[in-house]
C-alpha cells in the first residue's frame, strides 16, 4: 500500500516544529505515515514523531548525516523514494525543506509543489493551493505521477495533539554517500547574537517607519534623533507587548533599511515569510512587499495614524491612532488580565 513520507527536519538533535505540522497534514490522508529522520539522535526523535502521528520511522544516525548537508541527505531521500515509491513526500517549507525536496524531486524525476497552503489527493492527481503574485491571489495547481513532493507553508497545517502512549515501528537505513564523496564539510555553528526565530513564532509584534514618531526626546549625544527614537520604541514599546504575549518582534523593510532594527527581524518579500496566529502591525503602512510576508497570518491587527493605510485592507482589527499611546495601554491591560 502506498505511503506518505514526511521528512523530519532536525538541528543539533531537536526536531523543528514545522515537521509536526507536516505529520499532522499527512495523518489526514488515510495512508500509512512514515517519518524520515536523519542525523543526531534520530532514534529519539523518531519516538517523538510517533507521538505526532508517524506509524513507521526510517532513521539513520550515520556520522555523514549528523548535521544537514544537501548531498548526503538528498542521496538518501532519493534512494528511499526510488526503492519504495511513496505516494507523497512532505516537508515543511523551510530553507532546508525546500532545498532538499527540490533536489530529490529532480533526482527522481518527480513533480514538486512548493509552499502549499492546502492540498488533496484524488486518484492519480494531487491538487494544491498556493499563494501567487506576492500573496495577492491564490493559485490552484495540479501534479500527477507515482510520487509527488510537496513543501508545506508554515502554520498552514496543524500538528496533532501529542499522544504520549503512541509508538511506531523504527527501521534503520544505511547512508548512500561515504564521507569522502561529500564535497561540503561543516566545521561548526555560530549562534547569531540577538537572533530571533520569526518563522516559529505564534505571535509577532512588528514595527515600521512610524516607529520614528516616538515622542520621547533623544539624548544630546544621539547621532540621529529619529533612529534613536525608533530604536528606543522597538526596545521599550514593542518588546514589552511581545513579551507579555509570549511573541517575537518583527519589522518592515523600511524600518530595517533605516537602521531601526536588525535584518533578522525583517518580515516581507525580502525578509521572512511568516504565518503566526496573531500579527500586530504598528506604524506599518502595509506595502505589497510587506504583505507578501505576513498576509497569511490568522489574525492581523493594524495600528496606524493613517486611516487610509493599505494595511487596514487586510487587517481583521484596525486602530487608528498613535502607536505610542495605544501599544503601552494595550500592554498594561494585557498584563492586568493575564496576571503578569
Amino acid at each position: 500500500m502506498s505511503a506518505v513520507y514526511v521528512w523530519i527536519e532536525t538541528f543539533q538533535g531537536r526536531a523543528q516544529p514545522g515537521s509536526w505540522e507536516a505529520l499532522g497534514a499527512a495523518s489526514k490522508l488515510g495512508l500509512p505515515v512514515v517519518a524520515l529522520v536523519f542525523g543526531k539522535d534520530a532514534s529519539a526523535i523518531a519516538q517523538e514523531a510517533a507521538r505526532y502521528g508517524a506509524e513507521r520511522c526510517l532513521v539513520s544516525e550515520d556520522a555523514t548525516l549528523e548535521s544537514y548537508r544537501l548531498e548526503p541527505y538528498a542521496a538518501l531521500l532519493s534512494k528511499l523514494v526510488q526503492d519504495n515509491r511513496p505516494r507523497l513526500v512532505l516537508a515543511s517549507a523551510t530553507l532546508r525543506g525546500r532545498e532538499l525536496l527540490a533536489a530529490s524531486a529532480a533526482d527522481t524525476n518527480c513533480a514538486l509543489l512548493s509552499d502549499v497552503m492546502t492540498f488533496e489527493v484524488n486518484d492519480g492527481t494531487v491538487t494544491a493551493t498556493r499563494a501567487a503574485y506576492a500573496g495577492k491571489v491564490l493559485s490552484d495547481v495540479e501534479a500527477t505521477g507515482e510520487t509527488v513532493f510537496l513543501t508545506l507553508r508554515g502554520r498552514a497545517f496543524k500538528a496533532q495533539a501529542a499522544n504520549e502512549a503512541a509508538s511506531a515501528q523504527i527501521e534503520t537505513v544505511e547512508p548512500v554517500l561515504a564521507e569522502a564523496k561529500i564535497a561540503t564539510k561543516i566545521e561548526g555553528f555560530e549562534a547569531e547574537a540577538g537572533g530571533v526565530n520569526l518563522s516559529d513564532a505564534a505571535i509577532i509584534v512588528s514595527g515600521g517607519r512610524g516607529m520614528a514618531n516616538n515622542p520621547k526626546p533623544a539624548p544630546p549625544d544621539a547621532a540621529d534623533a529619529a533612529v534613536w527614537k525608533a530604536q528606543d520604541g522597538f526596545k521599550n514599546t514593542l518588546q514589552p507587548l511581545a513579551d507579555v504575549l509570549g511573541g517575537a518582534v518583527g519589522a518592515s523593510r523600511a524600518a530595517v533599511d533605516a537602521g531601526y532594527i536588525s535584518y533578522a527581524h525583517q518580515v516581507g518579500q525580502t525578509g521572512k515569510t511568516v504565518s503566526p496566529e496573531l500579527y500586530i502591525a504598528c506604524g506599518i503602512s502595509g506595502a505589497i512587499q510587506h504583505q507578501a510576508g505576513m498576509r497569511s497570518s490568522r489574525i492581523i491587527v493594524a495600528i496606524n495614524k493613517d486611516a487610509d493605510a493599505p494595511i487596514f485592507k487586510i487587517a481583521r482589527y484596525g486602530l487608528v491612532g498613535d502607536l505610542y499611546e495605544i501599544v503601552p495601554a494595550l500592554t498594561a491591560e494585557l498584563k492586568r488580565r493575564l496576571g503578569k
